[in-house]
C-alpha cells in the first residue's frame, strides 16, 4: 500500500496514519497496536506513538506495509 503526503505535507504521524488506512478503527486502538510493539518503521519496532513518518519511510503492521511517497 502506498500513502501519499498532500504538498503542504511534510510528515504524518503514525498514529494517524493507522486509523487513515483503516488498519486501527480509533486512535485508541492505533496507540494499544504501537504500544503492544506490533508496528515496525523502517525494520524497526517503533512504539512512538506520534511517530513523524517522511517521505520513503515503510511502516509494516502485521501482513500490511504502507510506503509513504
Amino acid at each position: 500500500m502506498k500513502f501519499e503526503l498532500k504538498p503542504q505535507q511534510q510528515f504524518i504521524e503514525l498514529n494517524k496514519l493507522l486509523q487513515i488506512m483503516n488498519i486501527t478503527q480509533t486512535g485508541g486502538h492505533s496507540k494499544i497496536v504501537i504500544k503492544n510493539e506490533e508496528v515496525s518503521v523502517n525494520g524497526k519496532t517503533e512504539t512512538q506513538v506520534r511517530k513523524k513518518l517522511k517521505k520513503d519511510d515503510v511502516v509494516s503492521v502485521g501482513d500490511f506495509e504502507i510506503t509513504i511517497k
